[in-house]
């Protein structure tokens, strides 16, 4: 036993196996954990920019000087799809932010199981080659002056490339931290809440930069961030380490398991998992929870300004009589608004995750929910009461559990189904992510756009549509209400452990895993921050900066 043991090893480490392969990132004696968030943060940090794409909807808007005259005022964006002639509708253009999310989603759910065999080096790979390649072709979709390119390129390639990029570290990181799952998760996907807050103000420099004397530089943009985040994402890549089979943090030891705790010791095969009434509450959950906030999100901005109006800079007037130069002040502030919102999003992924290793995952879903359905429902009376600062601190509230439950949700799945497979499972949960992608700012749309039709004032445009994203947080109240323990019978028998295991090119018994990865703090962990740690503090302080808008 202890030869095919060592043979396995040896076979892994003398270069049969490729540069990507899983094999070969297995961690050795002076390997730090703390080196593996930093890995995952250096890829989540890029492919967050996926929420800071609204920089480029107004340029891009604009490319053609002198569109057409027989161009239509009201193109749909099947005029847009094709046009070369004509600028495109910045409603054609967001149509590639539900790209993002749909396919995230489908790549997640499709590829899941591919990326949890994989490992994280292999499927970090991948999420560069086809993030970044989203972006050269989208960047030619922009420069040829075709929207399916764009489409195409950034939406369903760059999708891809998220979706892949967003679940390549879960597994490995809970893996590594077994004691701290929702602090280890949360740091990760903490940077794809931030990741806009550094992209948003470096793509407007760098269009700055590539348009002297006026003209449009978005084209060169996507190319020069295309490269920008492929050398981040390949060292993120390269970067990760998984443990062996057996791995423990020094003096820890897992939990017992009765049989009736909220976090398992066993493990749910992926083909099990998602035919779990467990999966399917936890799937509600988020769904539901992702549909409320996203909707805020996205109509954070007009929803500012038309609730406080002229209140914003100290004059008496609503949305509807201000003149055009004072709507322009307001929307500036607005904007602020908005980049606050995305700092609250991504510091609420850390901070959120962070307590629900102390009060567990069902209680601080729980507090997701009480506190989202007093936030959503206290709007409206803010609104009314014209306190622009009780409005921000609640609609920031809710941006920060809107991005704590994304970091809480890959501890609450693997304190339910086990550590094996969780990677594959968090993918196929993220679905839920692309169908609330959708139902958020269409529902938020639509009840506006009603609300409108039937006469109602610019102030209260939003009441009935905030007091229905409460109600979709009381229908995530109840999902989670219903998450019991897993069946016994749901389990991995030993011998299935094994066989998935073996498919995942684990040592089953690996003598490695004592004395693995014991380095501490060293250089190369504060190297290894530092590379992730300066742009995040730097997009931190810009989005503060701009956010002082709000308080003067």
């Amino acid at each position: 036993m202890a030869t095919t043991i060592e043979g396995a090893i040896a076979g892994a480490a003398g270069g049969n196996a490729g540069i990507l392969a899983k094999e070969r990132t297995v961690a050795g004696e002076g390997y730090s954990r703390w080196l593996a968030p930093p890995a995952a943060l250096a890829i989540h940090l890029c492919i967050g920019m996926a929420y800071g794409f609204s920089v480029f909807w107004l340029p891009m808007s604009k490319l053609i000087a002198s569109p057409d005259p027989a161009c239509p005022k009201a193109a749909g964006w099947i005029d847009d799809l094709f046009t070369s002639t004509c600028n495109w509708s910045v409603t054609s253009e967001t149509i590639t932010f539900t790209l993002f999310i749909v396919f995230l989603g489908l790549a997640a759910a499709l590829w899941g199981g591919w990326v949890e065999r994989s490992g994280p080096r292999k499927a970090g790979v991948a999420s560069a080659v086809c993030w970044c390649g989203g972006l050269v072709l989208g960047g030619l979709g922009v420069y040829v002056h075709q929207l399916w390119i764009v489409w195409l390129g950034t939406g369903v390639l760059g999708g891809i490339g998220l979706g892949l990029g967003y679940i390549s570290p879960v597994s490995t990181l809970i893996k590594w931290f077994p004691d701290r799952r929702g602090m280890a998760t949360g740091f990760a996907i903490m940077g794809f809440g931030g990741g806009a807050m550094i992209g948003a103000p470096l793509a407007t420099l760098l269009m700055k930069h590539f348009a002297p004397g006026g003209a449009n530089g978005v084209w060169q943009t996507y190319l020069a961030m295309a490269a920008i985040y492929l050398v981040f994402m390949l060292g993120g890549a390269f970067a990760y380490r998984v443990p062996p089979n057996g791995w423990r943090p020094a003096g820890w030891a897992p939990p017992e398991d009765h049989g009736k705790a909220m976090i398992t010791r066993r493990h749910v095969h992926l083909n099990r998992a998602w035919k779990t009434p467990q999966f399917w509450a936890i799937w509600g959950v988020l769904c539901l929870n992702v549909s409320a906030g996203i909707g805020v999100l996205a109509m954070a901005s007009p929803m500012f300004q038309e609730v406080f109006g002229g209140k914003l800079i100290g004059a008496a007037a609503g949305f509807n009589d201000l003149s055009p130069e004072q709507k322009s002040q307001i929307a500036i502030i607005a904007a602020s608004l908005v980049g606050l919102l995305s700092l609250f999003n991504s510091l609420g992924r850390i901070f959120w995750a962070s307590l629900s290793d102390r009060l567990g995952r069902k209680k601080t879903y729980y507090a997701f929910f009480v506190l989202g359905i007093a936030s959503y429902c206290l709007l409206p009376t803010f609104g009314h009461l014209g306190a622009v600062a009780l409005f921000i601190a609640a609609a920031c509230l809710i941006l920060s559990m809107y991005g704590g439950g994304f970091s809480t949700i890959p501890a609450y799945l693997a304190d339910m189904f086990g550590t094996q497979m969780v990677g594959a499972i968090h993918g196929r949960l993220l679905t839920a992510w692309s169908v609330a992608g959708v139902i958020g700012p269409v529902l938020i749309a639509k009840l506006r756009d009603f609300e409108k039709t039937q006469g109602v004032p610019p102030n209260l445009l939003y009441d009935v549509t905030l007091y229905v994203l409460a109600a979709l947080l009381l229908g995530g109240l109840i999902c989670n209400a219903l998450i019991r323990p897993v069946d016994a019978g749901n389990f991995m028998s030993d011998e299935e452990l094994a066989a998935e295991r073996k498919l995942s090119h684990e040592v089953l018994a690996d003598p490695r895993a004592a004395n693995a990865a014991r380095g501490g703090m060293g250089v190369a962990v504060l190297l290894a921050w530092l590379a992730v740690g300066v742009p995040f503090a730097w997009g931190l302080w810009t989005a503060l900066l701009k956010s002082a808008a709000l308080f003067r």
